[in-house]
């Protein structure tokens, strides 16, 4: 018997864990957390090597390893930053709809 309140067309809530889809989500959430930090630490070895050189002496060595580390940390933090509001997006929206 269908209540007026129910939606007759909708899923039953699944948990996370059985859900493939949210374990999908779970994984590239867990892997887009791992491409931010090392990112991040890129970002952070490429200020304090431009720091360091910029004290001590700025040579070719220094500037490879300055620009080579932007290089990667854009590489990695790009697509993590924008996957990483896309899987929350999707959740949330999950949630609001109930699923």
């Amino acid at each position: 018997m269908s209540t007026p309140h129910t939606k007759p067309h909708t899923t039953p809530h699944r948990q996370s864990a059985t859900d493939p889809v949210r374990a999908r989500r779970q994984k590239i959430a867990k892997y887009t957390l791992l491409a931010n930090r090392v990112g991040y630490l890129f970002y952070a070895l490429a200020i304090a090597t431009f720091v360091i050189g910029f004290a001590v002496s700025f040579n070719g060595a220094v500037s490879a390893i300055v620009i080579g580390s932007l290089i990667i940390g854009s590489v990695l933090l790009a697509p993590a930053i924008v996957l990483g509001y896309a899987v929350k997006a999707a959740e949330r929206d999950d949630r609001e709809r109930g699923l």
